[in-house]
């Protein structure tokens, strides 16, 4: 079954270009196709125009721009009612229904620190990538969105 997330799609295609192996945009499609991604050369080239990807002589490279945090920032901001943190977790509660438009949120940011995210109907567990990263994810989150 072919895969579509954006965001999982672009997490593919980072790793892709951070290894380093390929020189053109026909060679990330292959790639990314062998992964289950159903993509094309032209979603593939919106979605480095997307993530700042840059051309540096032969090689694709990740751009060092800041991430803009301001649509996670008010997705969080209108739908997280609380923060909690216990070793490398962090979970959010929302109004019934919005979870899964939190974690997208989550998932699409490339905030650093994350490792992935599990939404419910009104939690998201965001896991950490430090076994003992949750309490300070916690306050990184809780700084991009303020709480009801």
């Amino acid at each position: 079954m072919p895969m579509s997330d954006t965001a999982s799609r672009r997490r593919a295609l980072r790793r892709v270009i951070t290894s380093g192996l390929v020189g053109n945009q026909a060679e990330m499609v292959e790639s990314l196709q062998a992964q289950g991604f159903a993509v094309t050369q032209a979603t593939v080239s919106r979605d480095l125009a997307a993530m700042g990807v840059v051309k540096d002589g032969s090689r694709y490279v990740l751009n060092s721009r800041p991430v803009d945090h301001g649509y996670l920032a008010r997705t969080l901001s209108a739908y997280v009612e609380s923060f909690a943190s216990s070793g490398n977790l962090v979970v959010l509660r929302t109004p019934p229904g919005a979870a899964q438009v939190v974690a997208a949120a989550l998932d699409g940011s490339d905030l650093e620190g994350i490792l992935g995210t599990v939404a419910g109907d009104d939690t998201v567990l965001v896991i950490a990538a430090r076994a003992d990263g949750g309490a300070s994810l916690q306050r990184k989150l809780e700084r991009i969105g303020v709480t009801k």
